[in-house]
């Protein structure tokens, strides 16, 4: 018996879909994204690439999340909030941790070098020295190590005098970038004024890369600062482990007031960690308050990111 010709349409209608999605998963599901392309039909909801990535067993992408930065001067103020600074005595230290390029300096005050002033007349005679195609001489590497490893005043005034006094010094710190330091007047190279800040940029001259010295010159003063006379090796040295260190000490004490300029730069390791570290500080009472001063700063410095 032929099927009547309403019940024969009824079986030639089409399913109703409410929506009909075609999906196509394509790349980066290395790297956890998936890409869709979805076609809505007869009034259906879109298709969402979460509930594609929900389906297919793949978290939806996440947003990164920004991490908060660190205020290493905020950190520095605070380490150095525990340092005992004597009445009428100022302080300022600064710290760069090379491994990760972040600094941190704690006051901003101008000091007499005194002879921590001594590594930059170095840098400034290999500096000239190269700009002129030559090699130290023998008298100069003579003067060169008698300054650095025993801080030799006589040897310093030789030096000073050969890179023309403090108009070489400022010449040669302004290709080094030190923009607040000033060359003493006359023979007077201890009162060449500076800054903790200052100080670090010449020893990224000194310890960097990214020098106007070369590495030979870079490398000659580095084994000079790591010889220093057993009595000199205070200061920046103590926060050391022992690993190594290499530094620079100045010390003098001012006639007017009978009070003490107690400075040290240099490079420290800690923990296998290396870090630069320049320490001034002037009105301390004694020569062994300022060390005790310094040693302290060193150590607050080095903790912020340690």
């Amino acid at each position: 018996m032929e099927p009547s010709r309403s019940r024969a349409r009824r079986r030639r209608r089409p399913p109703l879909y409410t929506a009909l999605a075609l999906v196509i998963v394509v790349g980066g599901a290395a790297a956890g994204t998936v890409y869709v392309k979805a076609r809505a039909h007869s009034g259906g909801s879109p298709v969402s690439s979460a509930s594609v990535s929900a389906q297919a067993g793949e978290e939806a992408p996440v947003e990164p999340v920004a991490q908060p930065t660190v205020d290493h001067d905020a950190a520095l103020a605070e380490a150095m909030a525990s340092v005992t600074v004597e009445d009428g005595a100022d302080v300022s230290v600064a710290v760069l941790d090379p491994k990760s390029g972040e600094s941190a300096t704690y006051g901003s005050g101008s000091f007499d070098t005194a002879s921590i002033v001594k590594v930059d007349i170095l840098a400034a005679l290999l500096l000239q020295a190269q700009d002129a195609g030559r090699s130290l001489t023998a008298a100069e590497k003579s003067y060169a190590t008698a300054m650095i490893e025993n801080s030799d005043n006589t040897a310093a005034s030789a030096l000073w005098q050969a890179i023309g006094l403090e108009k070489g010094l400022d010449a040669a710190n302004g290709r080094f970038g030190l923009t607040e330091t000033e060359g003493g007047a006359g023979m007077y190279w201890g009162l060449t004024r500076t800054t903790a800040a200052d100080q670090l940029t010449l020893l990224r001259q000194v310890f960097g890369e990214d020098s106007e010295l070369s590495e030979a010159s870079r490398a000659y003063l580095r084994g000079l600062m790591g010889e220093i006379a057993v009595d000199q090796r205070w200061g920046v040295s103590a926060v050391a482990d022992g690993s190594a260190w290499a530094l620079k000490n100045g010390w003098l004490p001012r006639t007017a007031t009978g009070l003490w300029d107690i400075n040290s730069i240099g490079r420290v390791t800690v923990d296998g960690e290396a870090y630069l570290v320049a320490v001034l500080s002037d009105g301390n009472s004694t020569k062994a308050k300022g060390i005790s001063l310094v040693e302290a700063a060193a150590g607050a410095a080095v903790s912020v990111f340690g």
